[in-house]
């Protein structure tokens, strides 16, 4: 087992059957948390609960739409009935298209800012409360670089992701008197599905892309553990005083940029 940074704490995770979502499930669970873990995609959702268990850790899977306020709230009141509350929850569901401004259609622009904005503020309003109650919390979004800097031929997921940083900070500023510190990590190109669904979005080859988003001072895309370590430290204790902060993991990406 890690250093059990997490022991005795709950974690709700969406967007937690691949890429950053299981990364993080697995790292808090082995730092001893127990976590709920929610996703659409049922059998890779139920495959990392197994993951989980087969090594001692306590975790459920609840198949959900995190733009749905119903789901969020039943979401919720399972993870406090069967863990008895929610200590961290980490917003990291979201969705990318690969398109200008003019290129998006007006479904296209809705489904990004409900998968990515939306849905933080319905878990948010469910959580907090839960939070507020049991006298402190840590909410950690998932930002992107993108909403820290602009890119190419991906106007809705930058809205999103600027969208998230500045709520975040909001959020922190209405809750920190209630001892709940929300942050956001702005991970730059991870290797991911999400990654590689983007290639083909823009008509690339996979390994093109990856090489060319390989070209950063450390030299190569970050891997999902990677993001998960950042989220481990705004998680724990470790963290105590930090609220309000968008925390770049990136590999010096945004260094080199401006």
């Amino acid at each position: 087992m890690g250093g059990m940074q997490l022991r005795g704490k709950t974690a709700l995770i969406t967007g937690s059957a691949g890429g950053i979502g299981r990364a993080t499930s697995l790292l808090f669970a082995r730092e001893g948390a127990a976590v709920t873990l929610v996703d659409l995609n049922q059998e890779a959702g139920q495959k990392v609960v197994h993951e989980i268990s087969s090594t001692g850790g306590r975790a459920i899977f609840e198949r959900a739409d995190v733009t749905s306020a119903a789901d969020c709230r039943r979401v919720v009141e399972r993870t406090v009935r069967e863990f008895g509350g929610i200590h961290i929850l980490v917003n990291n569901a979201g969705i990318i298209r690969r398109a200008s401004v003019v290129e998006t259609t007006e479904q296209e622009w809705d489904a990004v800012m409900a998968a990515n904005v939306k849905s933080i503020f319905l878990l948010c309003r469910e959580v907090i409360p839960v939070m507020a109650r049991a006298r402190g919390g840590s909410i950690i979004n998932t930002a992107s670089g993108w909403g820290l800097a602009g890119g190419a031929r991906a106007a809705a997921y930058c809205a999103s992701k600027g969208a998230v940083v500045l709520m975040t900070k909001a959020m922190a500023t209405d809750h920190g008197r209630q001892n709940i510190r929300v942050n956001c990590i702005c991970p730059g190109d991870t290797d991911t599905a999400m990654l590689r669904s983007e290639a083909r979005q823009l008509g690339e080859a996979e390994d093109q892309l990856l090489s060319d988003a390989a070209n950063r001072p450390l030299g190569r895309v970050g891997k999902p553990e990677e993001i998960a370590q950042a989220a481990l430290y705004l998680a724990s204790d470790v963290s105590s005083f930090v609220t309000g902060t968008a925390l770049v993991v990136d590999g010096g990406g945004l260094a080199t940029s401006g």
